[in-house]
């Protein structure tokens, strides 16, 4: 059995309870915390537009994606820098945004905002705040 289920409440927690009475032992249970917001997505990715637009890296124009790549590493710098297969190149072994938590997405954005604002770029959606 794979059961995936958010909890929300009270009726999620009394549906687990009986769940976990009638599994088999040795059945992994794993808890995550909640994932990013959408909200928080779109403020990540419309930041990472306006930084693509506006800024450059060491005289280069990046991509978006490029850019979320070097915030990712200001988060976290547990990355790892391999040989890429034929030997040619190299590939940074690291997470992806997606796979952060609601609390280190927001760590993320905070990032953002604040190379941003220091770097003079002009957000063009401003934060809910």
């Amino acid at each position: 059995m794979t059961a995936v289920v958010t909890i929300r409440g009270k009726k999620e927690r009394e549906r687990l309870h009986r769940w976990v009475d009638g599994v088999p032992d040795l059945t992994r249970v794993v808890f995550h915390e909640p994932k990013r917001s959408l909200p928080q997505n779109d403020r990540y990715w419309a930041c990472m537009t306006d930084i693509a637009r506006q800024c450059e890296y060491h005289g280069l124009k990046l991509p978006k994606e490029d850019w979320s790549q070097l915030f990712l590493d200001a988060l976290d710098r547990d990355s790892r820098l391999v040989p890429n297969l034929d030997g040619t190149g190299f590939v940074n072994l690291r997470h992806s945004s997606s796979q952060l938590g609601h609390a280190r997405f927001s760590d993320l954005l905070e990032i953002v905002m604040e190379w941003g604002t220091r770097n003079g770029v002009t957000w063009s959606d401003k934060p809910d705040e």
